[in-house]
């Protein structure tokens, strides 16, 4: 058995999504599953709509800067979402842990593994691992997974934008 945290994957498909929202439900469980999800979702006909709510409730986590008001929001999301831990041998991956109800939608499967792996993330690697891109004018968010935890831009071209500026300031 391997344990399943729903750390850094769900984190990163939260940031994914928020700063590049699919035109579509096909487009959402599509980026799901290249960043690691890979079960099968029943289709709701108002899976895009729902999961644009789990990921606007998501940045509210992200944009919050009291760590305490932090906790709080994300604890809100989890207890919405609670279900019994519970071990699955889904498409025979191999047995692991799932932290959400069986056949949930995908909109709920996202919340329940979006807030987990952020709590996760937070407790993990620091609640300043989490936040907004530092190159104005960009507001993509950053999941900071690095070693040394100094990622503040979401890209090369930001950090290289802000680095110009910062540099044309002083002349």
């Amino acid at each position: 058995m391997h344990l399943n945290p729903y750390g850094e994957y769900a984190v990163l498909l939260a940031a994914s999504l928020a700063n590049d929202w699919p035109a579509d439900r096909d487009g959402v469980e599509q980026r799901a599953r290249e960043l690691g999800m890979s079960m099968e979702f029943p289709v709701g006909a108002d899976d895009h709509e729902r999961t644009r709510e789990v990921i606007d409730a998501w940045l509210r986590v992200v944009d919050e800067p009291d760590h305490d008001a932090r906790a709080a929001l994300l604890n809100a999301q989890m207890a919405e979402v609670t279900a019994y831990p519970r071990l699955t041998n889904h498409n025979g991956e191999g047995w692991h842990l799932h932290y959400r109800d069986e056949n949930d939608a995908l909109p709920r499967v996202l919340a329940a593994v979006i807030s987990v792996g952020t709590a996760l993330h937070l407790v993990t690697r620091g609640q300043d691992r989490l936040g907004r891109c530092a190159a104005e004018p960009c507001v993509n968010v950053v999941v900071d997974v690095t070693r040394n935890g100094r990622q503040r831009y979401c890209s090369v071209r930001c950090a290289n934008r802000a680095a110009v500026r910062r540099h044309r300031a002083r002349g």
